[in-house]
Formats: structure tokens, sequence, C-alpha cells
């Protein structure tokens, strides 16, 4: 098979002829459709993620046909149409027994613990516990774009404004950080019936956010704290950091009203040194400060009837698709601003 992959950190990956990759016991190979690029990408390609082997292949949100079967396997069929959360969990350890698959002891993902779908073909292990069937029919809803966005940015923003966040119907929600996570999530909080505050720097990223409902938008060059407490009248009910740095993290909390609930949904990796969180407020607010790790498989039961009727459309987040041959400039590009949306590599 064609792979996007790279030999050292921070060297420009290339697109090689690798081994296909055989399906483990419990689990399948599936043909990749579509994948998204992602900023968690380039932490890996960076160094910043230290379970990553080299040589690797990134790539971890993906949608796709199965195109083999591992011993084991019971419900799960060659031509299936599926996508998988970027968390593959083991299904059998305390945290997924308890049904928290997005947390679990022993969990793998492609494009860090194992090679990814920047490829033709990438493993999902334990189908019976990761795979996501989409339907069949046309015009469900669901093409492999946006099923790919799924995996990762769509479902990760839908769990961190729904079930992390707890968002009510007239509630302010502040989005610091308007890429694919805080896109997605601006959408699936104006569906759940929020009033958004989106916070970016980037012109492009504040115009799709009013695309998709935000009631207002700040410019994020300068501090939006005091921006954002103006329109919201006293502070955010809930506020994601959807970035991941000091100062989104930073402005998300000290952008909350009196127990208010933050979200980190950004990834903040250790060996960029760790951040610092106000307490002060955190204490004297009453303040909650949640983490939001992706959505287990099971979750998407309550996700994919939304975005097959039109009421969540992340088909609408993809600005843009990449052949294979064109994903490793995109990626190493990533060290600077990104477009706006979420660009889809289709192998």
């Amino acid at each position: 098979m064609r792979a996007v992959i790279y030999d050292r950190f921070g060297e420009l990956p290339e697109v090689r002829d690798v081994p296909d990759p055989e399906p483990p016991a419990g689990g399948v190979v599936v043909a990749v459709r579509a994948t998204g690029l992602c900023r968690s990408d380039w932490h890996g390609w960076r160094g910043h993620d230290t379970d990553i082997r080299l040589p690797h292949v990134p790539g971890h949100e993906f949608a796709g046909e199965i195109a083999a079967v591992g011993t084991g396997v019971r419900d799960w069929r060659v031509g299936d149409r599926v996508t998988a959360p970027f968390v593959c969990a083991c299904g059998t350890c305390p945290a997924c027994l308890a049904g928290d698959q997005q947390v679990c002891h022993r969990q793998e993902q492609p494009g860090f613990t194992y090679w990814g779908s920047f490829a033709e073909l990438v493993v999902v292990p334990n189908a019976e516990t990761n795979l996501v069937r989409l339907s069949d029919g046309a015009g469900d809803g669901v093409g492999y774009a946006a099923a790919a966005t799924l995996g990762c940015r769509f479902a990760t923003a839908f769990r961190a404004v729904v079930a992390r966040g707890r968002v009510r119907p007239g509630e302010w929600v502040a989005v610091h950080g308007c890429g694919g996570v805080g896109l997605s999530a601006v959408m699936v909080a104006v569906a759940a019936g929020a009033r958004v505050v989106a916070v970016d720097v980037a012109a492009g990223a504040l115009a799709l956010a009013r695309r998709f409902g935000a009631a207002a938008t700040v410019d994020g060059s300068t501090s939006p704290v005091a921006a954002i407490r103006e329109i919201t009248g006293g502070g955010a009910h809930v506020s994601l950091d959807a970035l991941g740095s000091q100062a989104t993290l930073t402005a998300s909390v000290e952008g909350l009203r009196r127990r208010g609930r933050h979200v980190q949904v950004g990834l903040l990796p250790a060996v960029t040194g760790r951040p610092t969180v106000p307490m002060e407020l955190v204490v004297a607010h009453e303040l909650e400060i949640l983490g939001s790790h992706g959505m287990p498989a099971h979750a998407y039961r309550e996700l994919l009837p939304l975005v097959a009727t039109g009421a969540l459309r992340p088909a609408d987040l993809v600005t843009g698709e990449l052949a294979l041959a064109d994903a490793p400039a995109a990626l190493a590009a990533m060290d600077g601003p990104a477009p706006a949306g979420i660009q889809i590599i289709v192998p």
C-alpha cells in the first residue's frame, strides 16, 4: 500500500510503498476512503508524543470500508462502511467495562501508538468494541468525508459540549480556537440551543464560526476576556479551549461567570511545558475544570442520527480535499496558520 511516512521527527514525510497490514485477531483492516489532517498529527510529527516509534505513519480520524477481517470477529464483514474513534479501546479494562472506552487503560491510537490512516489501509483492533457502522443507504447524510471528521474532531467536540460541558439551551458558550474541533463545537453548541462567542486570530475562521451560527465573534490576537464578559453579561456559562495553549487556557477560565464550566479539549503536551491554571478564580468562583478526550464508539448512536437528519452538518466543516501526495507538505505547513475548516485526505 501507499502511505505517508516519516523517519525522523520534524523532517518532511514522504509517500512510499509499505507492506499491507494484516488484520489482528479480533480486529479488521479498513480501506481508507477519507482521513482528516489534524493538529494532533502535527504534534506527533514534531515529536511531542512519547508513544510514537519511528518510522511512523500518522493519521487518526478516518472512514472507509472493511477490507479484511481477523479471526474471532463476529458482527463485521468485508465491505461494511465504518469509522472508529481515535481511541481504540481494549473492551475489558475497568474503564471499558464502565462504558468509558475513551479513557481505556490499555488504549491504542492509530497514528500514535501504531501506524495510522495517512495510508490506503489502516488497522482497527478489537472491532466489536471500536467500529462504528455507517449506513449503507445513499443519502444517509454521512459520506466518507463527513464520517472521517467524526473519528476525532467532531465527535470530540460533541462529547465536550454535550456530556462534559452539559450545555443547556440559552446558555452562553465561549469557544477559544476555531480550527476543526472549535468549529465543530460551535455547530454542536448552536444545535443544543446555546449562544456562542467564537474566539480566534484568523478572520477566515471567525467567518466560518458566524456561518455556523455563532452569535458573536472576538479577535483573539489581544486578550478577549473583557469582550467575552461584555457580550455575555458577566461571562460564559461554558468555555472550551479548543486550541491548546497557555493563552487560550487562561482566557477560557478567566472568561467564565461564577460557577462556570471550563472544558479543556486542545492538547497541551507535557513536553512543550506544563501550563498554569488561575486557581484563585477556580476557588473563589467555584469553577469546574473538565478534561474531554474523544468519544467512545457506543456514544455514536446519539450523534449519527443528528448527522443523518441534518441537525448537525460535519460535511460543512470540510473546506478542502487533498491527495495522499499532498499530505506531507500540508502536515508540515501546520507549523504556521492552518487553512480554515477541516482538510480531508483522500487516498
